[in-house]
């Protein structure tokens, strides 16, 4: 800005050295660098001062002020082609030295217009942040607004006619008073030291978020950062409206507001599909005896001290779970696995000491059956159930025929079912494939097929069948005709509860069975679901995919 009003104050003084109205004239082209300039820079700085510089990082914004510059200057340098900058134009040699005189065209009257719109903008701009400042920064709006007024009564006093020194412009003397006031400005009150220190800029570098209330409860003042964690639309207003259009959700914190009533308390607000947890103090002004009919809220974000939180709670959660499941298991083992493994160790002591008879064994024999059978499936179960337990135990999953699988784990029962004389019966197309870890699938089905046996009367029957659903999966159930369960026990199934039934046969279950279950279908991107009657018997299904779930 003073550079141009350089160009334009040193043009002007060789403009009126001038002895001819050609070398005139071609200093006045020159001096049209600065005259096109000095208002459009004026305006940018005002800008800068104020802290509007996103204005002009609008490219229509720029374009708007660019345009009428370079045209006039093109109109300038071509005037004599179509006279539409200056109509006619003379060397007056009346006065003590030779002065251009110059008949207006439409395009200057059109160019002072600009000059002026701009002019007044910029003071508009420095009125309005010398409004806002504080008093400490009151001393540097005083120079920048008397700076700004000189040249414009300069300017006025030329166009009415009142010129004290003939056809003589002072107004380009009047800026270089301004540009010395504006140099007095950087020096003394320290302009551009302060500037970066002002509100708006320190505000929007806070992460956590202001905003400022009228007594009427209406926005008129925030920072950047509130907007993160404001409900507005785009390219609506924000300044004028009233806080409970922005925290309609949050009835306590608008209420704690109408109330006029200080103090913090725990929000939650959704922003664009993200949850953040914030911290709302309501400021009083009048508590501060600053002003009492504005209210400042201050927002902290609290969302990545809530989430670890939340994981801390899930964690000692999960802790909790496992101990309760290691002290699960250890009773199992202690009472459970002893207890059989006691029985089989002192009947061998007695058959090693003759102290029971070959008769007397086979007797026992059935019962020391069902023990080892307990046992083995408890083994079975426990090791499974451990595994899966453990962080980073693999699932290897892959296409496999769940036929094969099926007859397989029938053949495997069959001896069981036949000392009860019951029938298991199988509808399961050949080639039906599913997508799983296989191993797990194969101890889900055995489990569920051996809890049907156990559950099961004499001349009973269990029902298995298979087919696709819509969904990519298979649906496989296991239905049987036996006891059934009442609905307490139906609802404790799947809550890691120890529920451990007698068979119909006196057969006993350890209890972790269909927990196994449940877990290895989860893990399989699978589901299990259990229906029963009393009396009418037990249905489990269970949803294998087909395919990889994506």
């Amino acid at each position: 800005m003073m550079l141009s009003n350089a160009v334009w104050t040193t043009g002007y003084g060789f403009e009126l050295a001038s002895g001819s109205i050609e070398q005139a004239m071609l200093i006045v082209n020159l001096e049209y660098f600065g005259i096109t300039a000095l208002p459009l820079l004026w305006f940018l700085f005002c800008l800068h001062f104020s802290g509007r510089e996103h204005w002009y990082q609008n490219w229509r914004n720029r374009l708007l002020i660019l345009a009428i510059p370079f045209l006039t200057l093109i109109l300038v340098w071509t005037n004599p082609y179509h006279h539409w900058h200056y109509v006619s134009y003379k060397m007056d040699t009346s006065g003590p030295f030779p002065i251009v005189f110059s008949t207006p065209g439409i395009w200057y009257y059109l160019f002072t217009i600009y000059f002026y719109l701009l002019l007044a903008s910029g003071c508009y701009l420095l009125f309005i942040k010398f409004k806002t400042s504080d008093p400490v920064f009151r001393k540097q709006n005083y120079s920048l607004i008397i700076a700004a007024l000189i040249p414009w009564l300069a300017n006025m006093l030329y166009l009415m006619g009142l010129r004290p020194f003939g056809h003589l412009d002072i107004t380009p003397f009047a800026f270089s008073l301004t540009s010395l006031l504006i140099l007095f400005g950087i020096y003394r009150f320290k302009l551009f030291e302060i500037v970066p220190l002002a509100r708006e800029k320190v505000l929007d570098l806070v992460q956590d978020g202001f905003i400022v209330l009228d007594s009427d409860h209406r926005i008129v003042d925030y920072n950047e950062a509130s907007r993160n964690y404001i409900h507005f639309k785009e390219k609506t207003k924000i300044i004028g409206s009233y806080i409970d259009e922005h925290f309609s959700h949050q009835p306590d914190f608008i209420q704690m507001i109408k109330a006029h009533s200080g103090g913090k308390m725990e929000i939650e607000v959704k922003q664009n599909n993200t949850v953040f947890y914030l911290e709302a103090e309501i400021i009083l002004l009048n508590d501060n005896k600053i002003h009492p009919d504005f209210t400042i809220i201050k927002l902290l974000d609290l969302t990545n001290y809530k989430k670890e939180v939340i994981r801390s709670r899930e964690q000692a959660t999960e802790l909790e779970r496992l101990n309760q499941l290691k002290d699960r298991i250890f009773s199992i083992i202690a009472h459970d696995l002893r207890g059989p493994m006691v029985n089989l160790s002192e009947i061998l002591k007695m058959i090693a000491s003759k102290q029971i008879s070959d008769e007397e064994f086979k007797a026992l024999a059935p019962s020391l059956s069902k023990d080892i059978t307990y046992t083995t499936d408890l083994l079975e179960n426990i090791l499974h159930w451990s595994r899966s337990q453990l962080k980073g135990y693999g699932i290897n999953k892959e296409i496999f025929n769940l036929r094969n699988l099926i007859l397989n784990e029938i053949h495997y029962h069959q001896p069981a079912a036949d000392l009860k004389n019951i029938k298991i019966i199988h509808d399961v197309f050949p080639g039906e494939m599913a997508y799983a870890d296989m191993l797990m699938m194969q101890i889900v089905i055995r489990n569920i097929i051996n809890n049907a046996i156990k559950f099961c009367r004499e001349g009973c029957e269990i029902q298995i069948t298979a087919f696709y659903q819509k969904e990519n999966n298979l649906l496989v159930c296991i239905e049987d005709n036996g006891v059934g369960m009442p609905e307490e026990t139906l609802d404790k199934l799947f809550k890691e509860e120890n529920i451990s039934t007698r068979g119909t046969s006196d057969e006993k279950g350890t209890g972790l069975g269909l927990l196994v279950c449940k877990d290895f279908m989860k893990r399989n991107d699978g589901d299990i679901h259990v229906t029963s009657s009393v009396g009418k018997g037990t249905k489990v299904c269970i949803t294998i995919p087909v395919a990889p779930v994506s």
